[in-house]
């Protein structure tokens, strides 16, 4: 099938439940579990794929940079997280990272990559903070990590991918797709923080 990529990340957003990602429920350990966290729950599948398709709508340099900048900041929230350094409000800096990427997306208007780039970086802290913290005592923390981090810029792929296709798919339109998108994730974030 041609499409059989998209019927999959379809599929993926169906069964994607928030609950998981941030209970520690379930076997959590390794490589595995560390792809999984992101994977698992809606919260951090619309902040990473809101982060690729902010790339995308930036556009230079910005197309690898966001990415890396939120991947490396994740990291570094996820260290916080594995030393037990706390970082307030975690639950909150995620919903709420939903919530600013997607109205960003949506407003389109183009930032200077260090300020898109700084960003990106706080609200990946929260996101890497919950992931370190919830990885279990006997875990492999540089399996865990190295799973998580490639989860996470798989899910910064895919939406970089869907901007860049929608950019390509109908110039005039694009623009106007990538914002209305953008004021969905915005929307879901809100549906999250009132959940």
């Amino acid at each position: 099938m041609r499409n059989s990529p998209l019927y999959a990340f379809a599929l993926s957003i169906l069964v994607a439940t928030p609950a998981l990602a941030h209970t520690g429920a379930g076997s959590v350990s390794g490589f595995a579990s560390g792809f999984g966290h992101p994977i698992g729950g809606l919260d951090h599948l619309l902040a990473m794929i809101a982060g690729g398709i902010l790339a995308s709508q930036q556009g230079g340099k910005s197309l690898w940079l966001l990415p890396v900048s939120f991947v490396a900041m994740m990291v570094v929230g996820g260290a916080l997280g594995i030393a037990g350094v706390a970082v307030p409000f975690v639950e909150l800096g995620i919903v709420g990272s939903v919530i600013v990427l997607g109205a960003v997306i949506a407003l389109g208007k183009h930032m200077p990559t260090g300020a898109a780039m700084a960003l990106v970086g706080v609200l990946a802290i929260f996101h890497g903070h919950a992931h370190g913290t919830e990885m279990p005592v006997d875990a492999s923390g540089f399996e865990y990590g190295l799973g998580f981090a490639l989860a996470t810029a798989m899910l910064h792929a895919v939406g970089l991918g869907l901007g860049l296709a929608a950019q390509k798919a109908a110039e005039k339109f694009a623009p106007v797709a990538v914002r209305i998108g953008g004021g969905v994730i915005a929307a879901a974030g809100l549906a999250l923080f009132a959940a």
